[in-house]
C-alpha cells in the first residue's frame, strides 16, 4: 500500500538509487476492467481462447495497462508533488498474461537542473517469470526542492 503522505525531494535522490518495485498481479478481473476503462475491446485482452488462437499463451495486458503500471511505480517513487515530464520510448518485449505477477521498478540514471526545474531520469522496466516484459526505458520527472 502506497503512503501518499510522503514526498520525495530532489535533494533526496542520487544517481544509482533504486526505484522500489511495485507488483501488479495480472488477474482476469484487472484485465477486463482495464479493457473497459480504455475501450480496448480486442478480445485477446479478455478472452483466453481467442488470445491462444492468436499465438499468445493466455489473455494479456495491453500497452495502456503496462504503461499504467510504469506510471504507478514512478508516481509512488516521486510523490504527489512530483511531475512526470516524459515517459519512453516504451517497448513491450513479451506478453504479460493473466496469472503472472508483473514487477515494475528501476534505477535513477541521472539528475540535473534545467530551466528552473529539478529533473531526474529514471530507467524503468517490468519483469515477470518469463523475463523482461517491457523496457528498460526512460522516464523523466521533475521533483520539488526542500528549499521551496
Amino acid at each position: 500500500m502506497a503512503d501518499w503522505s510522503k514526498q520525495r525531494f530532489f535533494e533526496d535522490v542520487n544517481e544509482g538509487d533504486q526505484v522500489p518495485d511495485v507488483t501488479f498481479n495480472m488477474t482476469v478481473q484487472r484485465l477486463v476492467i482495464e479493457a473497459g476503462a480504455n475501450r480496448d475491446f480486442n478480445p485477446v485482452h479478455h478472452n483466453t481462447r481467442l488470445a491462444e488462437a492468436s499465438g499468445a499463451p493466455e489473455m494479456f495486458a495491453n500497452n495502456t495497462f503496462v504503461l499504467g503500471c510504469w506510471e504507478r511505480t514512478v508516481r509512488e517513487y516521486i510523490g504527489l508533488d512530483g511531475k512526470i515530464k516524459k515517459l519512453g520510448p516504451f517497448r513491450i518485449r513479451t506478453f504479460s498474461p493473466v496469472g503472472e505477477a508483473v514487477v515494475c521498478g528501476g534505477t535513477v540514471k541521472r539528475k540535473w537542473q534545467e530551466g528552473g526545474e529539478n529533473l531526474v531520469e529514471l530507467e524503468i522496466q517490468a519483469t515477470h517469470s518469463k523475463g523482461v516484459a517491457s523496457g528498460p526505458g526512460p522516464v523523466v520527472v521533475s521533483l520539488p526542492s526542500k528549499g521551496g
